[in-house]
């Protein structure tokens, strides 16, 4: 789908002779609520009267030791690169493997035959990606999927919509949502959620080329707001054009703790522009620009958000979901990461008198079970995650990837 995205809105990315870099930088007031491996991150050496939002810097590891009792328990086996889930009324789940497959699972078991196969560029990071069930799942059969597409010789990135069979075993295509989301090796985004609004929200990459994520011309790098048709909305921050979020660099999880905010989870740099490490944890509303790669790690510049919570070392984040359920309740309205590199769990808490700031993280499961993808919540209010040690950057057990459900 073509869309006309004329902006009277500019955004722009500094440019050195050598190429891009951040400037004009102050850095944020950095959060002692740990005293936990907190300093001045290495690119921000000073402080700001006038920086009130408070930025958690973690210098080493990822954080303490998680204090809530809680495990694990095994749910589904036999999968490669489940990506994503989508919980459907009745119990069933839609699973998303990046090779191309629909899964199903039904009455906790995984079905022999595919619900549907997607013909897909699955290079490096590319191939069936997010899922979603339309809120109106019940009466139109419709869900979502996100994947990446040769498109006359090029790879992009496409949402589309199907509809499963009355029986649940099969579904056909119904139309394309968006298309020509710019695809690359690396950095495709992926995720896909319905919002509190009833929109549809994707999460995208910046296809390797940073500049995208400044670009509001650009689908690259952003999270896009679209309704379940694939019409832009009215009261989008940009006129006539889908981008919600800019200044991504390659988003896989967010939630909305509240109807006009999201939380983010962002990947930080693996050697871009010299740089490495600093994941990110976001707070974002509509129209607000996270800063890649602008600004890095705990820097500020006016006009972009700086990060609630940021690591030297690499994480990276997968998906991440705030629990609602009653399973875990020391759990309730925080948010849930599952790592990749880190390879475990992540609880973060805000704090309830301001909720930028970060009152609280923690670690759960570090090494345990590998690479951790999807986090989300079902609708049997149970936290359910997606392991991704089958995508050649973990070790593949003999029983495949997992569906993993985190209780009491």
């Amino acid at each position: 789908m073509k869309y006309s995205r004329k902006s009277k809105i500019n955004l722009f990315v500094c440019l050195s002779l050598t190429g891009l870099v951040a400037c004009n930088t102050t850095p944020a007031t950095q959060s002692n609520s740990n005293n936990e491996n907190q300093a001045v991150s290495p690119a921000a050496n000073t402080t700001t009267a006038a920086q009130t939002q408070a930025c958690t810097y973690v210098k080493d590891g990822f954080g303490s030791q998680g204090q809530v009792k809680v495990r694990v328990e095994e749910v589904v086996t036999g999968l490669e690169v489940p990506w994503g889930i989508a919980f459907l009324p009745g119990g069933d789940m839609l699973v998303t493997e990046r090779p191309g497959r629909v899964r199903l699972v039904r009455n906790g078991k995984l079905q022999q035959a595919p619900v549907n196969t997607v013909r897909v560029t699955d290079s490096g990071e590319g191939g069936l990606l997010g899922i979603a069930a339309h809120p109106d799942f019940a009466n139109n059969r419709f869900f979502y999927l996100y994947y990446t597409v040769d498109k006359n010789g090029s790879p992009v990135n496409r949402v589309e919509r199907w509809r499963l069979s009355t029986d649940g075993v099969k579904a056909s295509r119904d139309r394309i949502i968006i298309d020509d989301i710019p695809a690359a090796i690396y950095h495709n985004g992926g995720r896909l959620r319905f919002g509190p609004d009833g929109m549809l929200y994707i999460g995208t990459g910046d296809e390797q080329d940073p500049r995208s994520s400044q670009n509001i011309d650009s689908l690259a790098g952003k999270i896009l707001r679209l309704t379940p048709d694939g019409q832009v909305p009215k009261d989008n921050p940009f006129p006539n054009n889908p981008v919600f979020i800019t200044g991504i660099r390659n988003t896989q999880g967010f939630d909305w703790p509240n109807k006009s905010t999201l939380w983010v989870t962002d990947h930080g740099p693996s050697g871009d522009l010299g740089r490495t490490g600093h994941d990110e944890v976001s707070v974002a509303k509509a129209g607000d620009n996270l800063g890649w790669p602008t600004i890095y790690g705990c820097e500020s510049q006016q006009g972009m958000v700086i990060p609630s919570l940021t690591w030297q070392q690499a994480v990276p984040p997968g998906g991440a979901a705030i629990y609602t359920g009653n399973a875990i309740p020391e759990w309730k309205g925080n948010l849930i990461i599952g790592t990749l590199g880190s390879r475990h769990l992540h609880r973060v808490v805000f704090d309830s008198a301001n909720p930028d700031r970060v009152q609280l993280h923690e670690v759960y499961f570090q090494n345990q079970f590998g690479r951790l993808r999807d986090v989300v919540m079902g609708l049997d209010g149970e936290l359910y995650v997606t392991t991704s040690n089958c995508d050649g950057r973990g070790s593949c057990p003999q029983g495949g990837d997992k569906i993993l459900r985190i209780t009491r």
